[in-house]
């Protein structure tokens, strides 16, 4: 019954299009329903009950839930089939950015990423995302820096310029350390092992960190060829061409396979002046790659 989410003297017909955030879900409980606030009967029990409330009276509910140390909904899994679109909000503790991205949707896609940055005033939308993770880059980007690559990378259907970083140095133990951040850390492993075996590059014995300016994780293929490169060109000591953008997936045998979105790449990277840009359509191979390192 309405009266059991709304307050004394307050009907629905009063406010037709009246919006509900239950903030959050684990802190509701029903004496109708066994269990502790937060339990999995409670959690189930209590959102059944916002979910035919809300389909009744055709009011929209705004659940806020916790997640757990791995990322996931805290609670169990039932709820994210029980309510219509899951939203995922994330970010670092020590940056201004926030991501949000559709994990389900009945009712539209769930491959579109909003991109946020939280202020004093409230989370603001940046329209253009690349010039914020490339900051100064993205303005100049005139000249090159030894270890520094910028990739074009998609989150959902929006192409976005990032730069990976690399640093390259001789290691004084005997297992030289390997430092991932904001990357899948078995991709760079493998990748460094084709670095080995294709290029011939001495990398058993040097520390290796790579990692995503900016605080955006990247995990899609595409952005193998700027690992390889960033640390080509870390190790080489030789920066890449100024006004240089890549992309594209490295196969165990050296290769540069295509990816998706090619096109919305290229057009994102000359939007922002980056004259050249190194993908699957312009080299097939990581030693034909290497040459955008300057001499």
């Amino acid at each position: 019954k309405s009266k059991e989410f709304l307050p004394p003297n307050i009907s629905i017909s009063q406010y037709p299009n009246i919006l509900v955030i239950i903030d959050s879900i684990q802190t509701l409980w029903s004496e109708d329903i066994e269990g502790s606030p937060g339990s999995i009967s409670q959690v189930k029990g209590c959102t059944q009950k916002l979910v035919e409330f809300a389909k009744k009276n055709g009011v929209v509910i705004v659940l806020i839930g916790q997640i757990n140390k791995e990322g996931e909904i805290a609670g169990p899994m039932m709820l994210s089939h029980m309510v219509d679109c899951v939203l995922f909000l994330e970010g670092e503790r020590f940056t201004e950015l926030r991501l949000l991205r559709g994990l389900k949707n009945r009712f539209g896609p769930t491959d579109e990423t909003g991109v946020f940055r939280m202020t004093d005033k409230g989370m603001i939308e940046v329209e253009n995302p690349s010039e914020l993770f490339l900051g100064e880059k993205g303005k100049t980007g005139d000249k090159g820096e030894v270890g520094s690559v910028i990739v074009s990378a998609m989150e959902g259907t929006r192409p976005m310029l990032v730069e990976i970083q690399a640093l390259v140095t001789q290691s004084a133990i005997p297992i030289p350390r390997r430092v991932v951040l904001g990357l899948d850390y078995n991709r760079v492993m493998l990748l460094i092992a084709v670095l080995q075996k294709v290029l011939h590059l001495p990398l058993y014995n040097q520390e290796i960190i790579v990692k995503v300016s900016g605080g955006l994780k990247v995990s899609e293929p595409a952005a193998d060829l700027g690992i390889a490169l960033a640390i080509v060109s870390s190790f080489k000591n030789k920066s890449i061409k100024s006004k240089t953008c890549v992309f594209g997936e490295v196969g165990l045998l050296g290769e540069i396979r295509r990816v998706n979105g090619e096109e919305k790449r290229t057009k994102e990277a000359k939007k922002l002046g980056f004259l050249n840009v190194l993908s699957s359509g312009n080299t097939s191979s990581l030693q034909g790659a290497v040459g955008v390192l300057e001499k």
